[in-house]
C-alpha cells in the first residue's frame, strides 16, 4: 500500500535532527547508557510506541526493544548499538560529541558506527506507524557491542516467550548498504604467566615470566603462519585466513630482576567453520609441552594462566535465508558480502533467528578522529526502510 507522503528531504532532517540527539550523549563503552535511553523512552513515549526496556545486571545501562504494528512473531527487527569508543587520544578538529555537517557528511562520535543507523530507524517510525503493517518492526537498540556484544543477549533470550519472535535481523553496521551474511568470530584472552623473581645474575634461582611470554607470543605468531597457509577455502574474506593478534604486553619490576609476572592480551578472528578455541587450545598445548618445563626448572610454584575475556560467535552463511532475501531485494542488491569485523549478528544467529548485516556508511570511517557518514548513505537507507515497511504493510 502507499506510504505516508513526507518529502525526502522531511524524513532527512529528522533523522539529522535526531542524529544530533544522540551524539550528543557521551556513551563510550565505559561509561552508562542510561541518559540516551531515556532521551529514546520519552521519544517512544510521544509517539505511543510499546516498548520494553532491558536492563543489565548492574543497572547501569539498558537495552530497548520497541515494536511498531501488530504484537506477532515474524517480524523484522532492525538492531543497532548505542555505545561507542573512546575519543582520548585522537585528533578532532571539532567536538565529537556535537554533529558538525559539512560537505555532503555528518561528523561526530558515532555518526558511522552506529548512531547513524539508530537515528534513521528511530526516525522513521511514523512512516512504520502509517503503513499499516501485518507484520510488526522491531527496533533493538543495545550497549557493549563495542567490548562484548553481549548487550543484545538478555533481549535475545526473550523472543518466543515474552517478546514476539522475529523472523528475521538486519544489524545496522556499516556494510555501504551492502548485505553480508557472513563475518569472523573474534575471542579475546589474558594470558598471565607467573614466574619467580631473583638477581638477573643468577637466573638459576628463579623464572622468567617475560621469557616465558615471549616463547608463547612467538608460539602464537608461528600458529598465526600456519592459519595463514590454510588460507580460506571460501575465498570470501579479506584477509584470507583466521588470525592472531597480540595487542598489549606488560610485565617485569626492573631490568636487573628476573621478572616475577607478565600478561600479554591477544585475540583470534576464526573464519565460519573454525573451532572459536583453536588458537587457545594451541596456546595451551604449547605451554605445556614446551614454556611450562622450561619455567619451572629452577621454580615450582611458576605457572601460565589465560583468562577468556570476551568471545564473540561469528555470522555463518545462511544461503536463501529470509533475512538474506529480504535484504537483498530491500537494498537492490544481487549478492551478499562479508566484513572483516565482528559484530552482534552472531548473538542473533545463534539464538536461531535469521541475520544479516546492512547498514549505511562505511567501516573504514569507524573508531576513527573526525568519524563521519556521507548523507548520500542515510537517504539510501531510509529508501531501504521505506521498501521494507512497503513490503510488511
Amino acid at each position: 500500500m502507499a506510504l505516508a507522503s513526507n518529502a525526502p528531504d522531511e524524513r532527512l532532517n529528522a533523522t539529522l535532527d535526531m542524529l544530533e540527539r544522540l551524539i550528543g550523549f557521551d556513551t563510550e563503552s565505559s561509561k552508562s547508557n542510561l541518559g540516551l535511553v531515556a532521551f529514546v523512552e520519552d521519544y517512544l513515549k510521544s509517539l505511543d510506541v510499546a516498548y520494553v526496556k532491558v536492563p543489565n545486571s548492574a543497572g547501569d545501562k539498558a537495552a530497548l526493544f520497541a515494536t511498531i504494528g501488530p504484537e506477532r512473531d515474524g517480524g523484522v527487527v532492525l538492531s543497532g548499538h548505542t555505545d561507542v569508543v573512546p575519543v582520548e587520544g585522537q585528533a578532532w578538529t571539532s567536538d565529537p560529541f556535537k554533529l558538525r555537517r559539512a560537505a555532503g557528511r555528518v561528523y561526530g562520535r558515532g555518526a558511522c558506527d552506529m548512531k547513524g543507523f539508530d537515528a534513521i530507524c528511530l526516525s522513521m517510525i511514523p512512516e512504520f506507524q502509517t503503513a499499516r503493517l501485518s507484520r510488526p518492526v522491531h527496533i533493538l537498540l543495545s550497549y557493549d557491542e563495542e567490548t562484548t556484544c553481549c548487550g543484545p543477549l538478555d533481549t535475545i533470550a526473550r523472543f518466543g516467550t515474552d517478546l514476539p519472535r522475529p523472523g528475521a535481523v538486519f544489524v545496522g553496521e556499516p556494510t555501504l548498504m551492502q548485505v553480508a551474511d557472513a563475518h569472523k568470530s573474534v575471542a579475546g584472552y589474558s594470558t598471565i604467566v607467573h614466574g619467580h623473581a631473583a638477581h638477573s645474575s643468577k637466573p638459576s634461582l628463579g623464572a622468567s615470566a617475560i621469557e616465558a611470554a615471549c616463547d608463547l607470543v612467538t608460539g602464537l605468531y608461528r600458529f598465526a603462519e600456519e592459519l595463514a597457509a590454510r588460507g580460506d577455502p571460501s575465498g570470501r574474506f579479506d584477509p584470507p585466513a583466521s588470525t592472531i593478534h597480540v595487542g598489549k604486553i606488560h610485565g617485569g619490576t626492573a631490568r636487573n630482576i628476573l621478572a616475577k609476572l607478565c600478561t600479554f592480551q591477544w585475540e583470534f578472528r576464526a573464519l565460519p567453520g573454525v573451532a572459536q578455541g583453536l588458537a587457545l587450545q594451541h596456546l595451551e598445548d604449547y605451554a605445556a609441552r614446551v614454556v611450562t618445563p622450561k619455567l619451572t626448572r629452577y621454580a615450582k610454584d611458576a605457572f601460565i594462566e589465560t583468562v577468556t575475556d570476551v568471545e564473540v560467535p561469528g555470522l555463518k552463511p545462511d544461503s536463501g535465508s529470509i533475512a538474506e532475501s529480504l535484504a537483498l531485494k530491500l537494498a537492490q542488491r544481487n549478492h551478499t558480502i562479508t566484513v572483516p569485523y565482528a559484530s552482534e549478528a552472531g548473538q542473533f544467529q545463534s539464538g536461531h533467528v535469521p541475520t544479516v548485516v546492512c547498514g549505511p556508511g562505511s567501516i573504514d570511517q569507524a573508531h576513527q578522529p573526525d568519524e563521519y557518514i556521507d548523507i548520500a548513505q542515510i537517504e539510501a537507507c531510509i529508501a531501504f526502510m521505506r521498501r521494507l515497511a512497503a513490503e510488511l504493510s
